[in-house]
């Protein structure tokens, strides 16, 4: 099985360069691979980012449904992630949602605005907010 780099999944998704895009679809297609999730994270910062592609979250995350569907590609934590990609389409960030998706018990955070998306959502996960705590 081969795991791939982000600019791997990129290229892929974005055919931003003729040439690696041709390479990254003839590796994804014709061999076992797997995506770890720390590139999904990565991939996603990429696609998202002003600095990268500045793609929309939902061009984002109807790319993402597409490579999570390919009969070559295995994903690491397959369940956490298709938990964080409805989380992230329902609007909260992807790390945050990555986060508590792998999150087996309590989640600490100083961050209001992940606390309260993650309630909305009703996540399992309880969420232990130390904002009123700090000083």
């Amino acid at each position: 099985m081969i795991e791939l780099d982000t600019n791997v999944i990129v290229r892929y998704l974005s055919k931003d360069d003729e040439q690696q895009t041709e390479v990254a679809t003839q590796l994804i297609m014709q061999n076992e691979c797997l995506l770890l999730q720390t590139v999904l994270l990565e991939t996603v910062w990429v696609l998202g980012s002003k600095r990268g592609h500045a793609w929309s979250r939902e061009q984002i995350a109807e790319n993402l449904k597409h490579l999570l569907g390919l009969p070559t590609l295995a994903l690491q934590g397959l369940e956490q992630m298709y938990q964080t990609l409805r989380w992230y389409e329902a609007g909260m960030d992807f790390a945050d949602a990555l986060h508590l998706a792998n999150s087996t018990s309590q989640f600490a955070t100083f961050d209001r605005h992940l606390a309260n998306k993650a309630a909305e959502l009703n996540a399992p996960t309880k969420i232990i907010f130390l904002g009123q705590q700090a000083h």
